[in-house]
């Protein structure tokens, strides 16, 4: 079994409490590790924001296994939590299984531009705030026969779906950062945190020192896709 040691005890905290956020919306998740290097990408897609969740992790020393390079494995996130070592800074990797189809298609590695437009992390969190009071207002207000889940789902969609701006980032990408633990509470971030947006083909990328959400831009088909 190939073990990876991680930088330190904070970086495999920070893994698992991204897997187990995932993991929290679905109970049967996985991810798709690739390590090159001392760098360690975990790529998860919680079903709720349909958005890809990135997760970067250093690790102690480069990858190595024999002759080969680089490690891409699609895998159980919940065997993985239980592997994570945090004394030991150590996580040990499951057996493969077969991924879902969103593990076939990642977004590109290079290419990445700065997109204008983006407001700041507080600016981001009132965004959220104000979608999810607007949701349960309007939910509240529903007579008990039309409160169906094709209903909430229906008002869901027309919330989330909206864009941060002119950006054309929807705002299910700022929620699914921010309950994934990339966008953190104001009185647990850094001071002058950096939150930026990038764009690579198809792809806009909400980017953190936490993490980064990757979402398809609507209205431009399989453009651009990277598939490994």
């Amino acid at each position: 079994m190939t073990v990876l040691h991680l930088a330190d005890e904070g970086e495999a905290a920070d893994l698992a409490a991204f897997l187990a956020r995932l993991l929290h919306y679905d109970r049967g998740a996985a991810v798709r590790l690739q390590a090159t290097g001392t760098a360690l990408a975990v790529f998860g897609r919680p079903p709720s924001f349909e958005v890809l969740a990135v997760r970067a992790v250093r690790l102690a020393k480069p990858y190595e296994d024999g002759l080969e390079v680089q490690l891409d494995v699609t895998v159980s996130a919940g065997e993985l939590l239980e592997s994570v070592d945090e004394s030991a800074a150590t996580v040990a990797v499951p057996a493969a299984v077969t991924g879902p189809p969103w593990a076939g298609v990642l977004p590109p590695r290079a290419g990445w531009r700065p997109e204008p437009g983006l407001v700041g992390p507080d600016a981001l969190r009132a965004t959220v705030a104000a979608a999810v009071a607007e949701f349960r207002s309007r939910t509240e207000e529903l007579p008990a026969e039309r409160r169906t889940r094709a209903e909430l789902d229906r008002i869901g969609r027309e919330i989330w779906s909206r864009t941060v701006g002119d950006t054309g980032l929807p705002v299910r990408a700022v929620h699914a950062a921010q309950s994934l633990g990339f966008l953190r509470p104001a009185r647990q971030a850094s001071t002058g945190e950096p939150v930026s947006l990038l764009s690579s083909g198809a792809w806009l990328r909400l980017r953190t020192p936490y993490g980064s959400i990757a979402v398809r831009r609507a209205g431009l088909g399989a453009l651009n896709v990277s598939v490994r």
